[in-house]
């Protein structure tokens, strides 16, 4: 039997009632010009627009994982088997106990200052290590403390995650796969020597969740709060079969070939082709029990209606509703309101469109489609270019700066696979001609620039001019970050040559197409 215990701490809702909050958005309307609403009804759009700054509460990062392994295997440089791990090893015992405090204080440490959710990655599997961390955290700092058990009686399942999760850590590099396996199942008869399952009545303080057999069944105790409930929702949508996630844009609509925003046209000549070829290559996958979403606009319908497949339209995945613009083209975007268009290049994720939404609405429209994609086994999402985003953004961990300006180009498949600790992902142009809805966030980002000045190359790259690689690309999270390895279809290592983000690989991830140099594959 495998079992697995971790540990969620938040802070309290009377920890943050000192946190301070977006200021609201100031009227800036003068007293002439609120009279000369009463009568305009448009001189709203006449006012200058707020500028979206972002706020520190937004931008720091408010959730970490300390996994205990990381901080004994900085001490301990070189692991050497499972008796490392008996309870009766006194010296091991005392390192790995160190290990552990030191990844509490420091935890704790990060929900003082900045943080507002931490995962406590250990195994906790004994109620005196449990106690421990509950009075650490809700005695010493009143953070609320949720406990997370993993208990496994299928000598499948078991064998099954040793396989598919163990064998990727650090601890078995380079060591034969059988022999990692052996020495994994022997830690876990260590660790049964000292198991004590948490229970509600030694225990009944606390608030857990015991999870059996990744999902045959649960049990629920205390739940304490709104971040708690979140968590509950979560795990009892996740799976670890494998599975696979498509994902492409719809094909080629007519108001993509006018470079207009929004709207609800039809495909367009190419566009049509882009559905038959993805019909195509659908069905030469073999993909078993595929069921196929779309949303309830007529372009990703139409993409979508040769395949053999089940279907089913989310009205979640529609588009970004681009409010006022909707139908409009940048250019007449950044002649008609530039204040607006210049505050959304300030700060693109929460900005809103006058009458419409911004990408934190849209996030947080698409939650209930990522719950059911994260049940879900293989799936097609035909969907639109903002959505996409979000999706890719979930399963790629970027963050808000990064988000909106992932290039998603027109007819390519994007097939995502999870793994342990993160996730595979292979971008497959299906070589249909379409046109670049792609627009780069400009240099000036002021008001009074020219129109331009905000739309710079866009202008001038109405096409790809150059053929969107076929890459492979594996994505690791680590708690200080997220990493990633692409290579083209003869294994060769791709690299960016810019500089944008932290990761940088992550941002044109599907379109490697001007700025790449080829190194030889690892």
């Amino acid at each position: 039997m495998s079992n697995q215990q971790g540990t969620i701490a938040e802070k309290s809702e009377e920890q943050d009632d000192n946190v301070s909050e977006v200021e609201p958005q100031k009227d800036t309307m003068t007293s002439s010009e609120k009279q000369t609403a009463k009568v305009d009804v448009y001189a709203w759009r006449k006012r200058p627009s707020y500028t979206y700054q972002r706020h520190p509460l937004l931008s720091r990062r408010i959730s970490q994982v300390f996994n205990v392994g990381e901080y004994r295997r900085d001490t301990v440089k070189f692991y050497a088997d499972k008796d490392f791990f008996d309870p009766d090893n006194a010296e091991a015992v005392a390192v790995r106990n160190q290990c552990a405090q030191q990844a509490l204080e420091d935890m704790c440490s990060y929900l003082s200052d900045d943080g507002e959710v931490a995962i406590f990655d250990a195994t906790n599997t004994t109620r005196e290590r449990r106690r421990s961390i509950y009075e650490y955290c809700s005695q010493t700092f009143c953070f609320r403390v949720f406990f997370v058990e993993s208990i496994c009686d299928s000598s499948e399942i078991v064998n099954l995650n040793i396989r598919e999760v163990k064998l990727k850590s650090p601890d078995y590099k380079d060591v034969p796969q059988e022999e990692a396996v052996a020495d994994f199942l022997s830690r876990i008869q260590q660790y049964e020597k000292r198991y004590e399952t948490i229970d509600d009545t030694t225990e009944r303080n606390y608030s857990f969740i015991k999870i059996f057999n990744c999902g045959e069944r649960f049990l629920v105790h205390k739940i304490g709060g709104h971040i708690q409930s979140r968590v509950v929702y979560f795990l009892m949508n996740i799976h670890i079969l494998p599975r696979t996630i498509y994902l492409t844009r719809h094909g080629e609509s007519t108001l993509n070939q006018d470079l207009r925003i929004g709207g609800d046209s039809p495909l367009s000549a190419n566009g049509k082709l882009y559905g038959e070829a993805l019909a195509e290559y659908m069905g030469n996958e073999h993909i078993p029990d595929l069921i196929v979403w779309t949303s309830q606009m007529q372009r990703t319908i139409q993409t979508a209606a040769k395949i053999n497949a089940p279907k089913e339209q989310w009205k979640a995945l529609n588009e970004i509703n681009a409010g006022i613009c909707e139908g409009l083209t940048y250019m007449e975007i950044a002649e008609r309101f530039p204040d607006e268009l210049a505050a959304r290049d300030q700060s693109k994720f929460y900005y809103r469109y006058p009458g419409g939404e911004s990408y934190q609405d849209l996030v947080a429209r698409l939650e209930p489609v990522i719950m059911e994609l994260e049940r879900a086994e293989n799936v097609l999402v035909v969907c639109h270019q903002a959505v996409a985003r979000c999706i890719l953004g979930y399963f790629l961990n970027k963050d808000a700066d990064d988000l909106p300006y992932t290039k998603v180009p027109l007819h390519t498949v994007i097939k995502l696979t999870p793994m342990a600790y993160g996730c595979l992902m292979e971008c497959i142009p299906l070589h249909i001609n379409a046109v670049n809805t792609h627009r780069r966030k400009p240099k000036n980002c002021r008001p009074d620039r020219t129109a331009h000045e905000a739309l710079n190359d866009f202008l001038v790259t109405p096409l790809d001019p150059k053929p969107v690689l076929r890459t492979k690309s594996e994505i690791f999270y680590n708690s200080d970050g997220t990493r990633i390895k692409t290579t083209d279809v003869d294994g060769n290592r791709i690299q960016r040559n810019d500089s944008t983000s932290t990761d940088p690989g992550l941002n044109n991830i599907c379109s490697v197409i001007h700025d790449l140099q080829t190194t030889n594959g690892e």
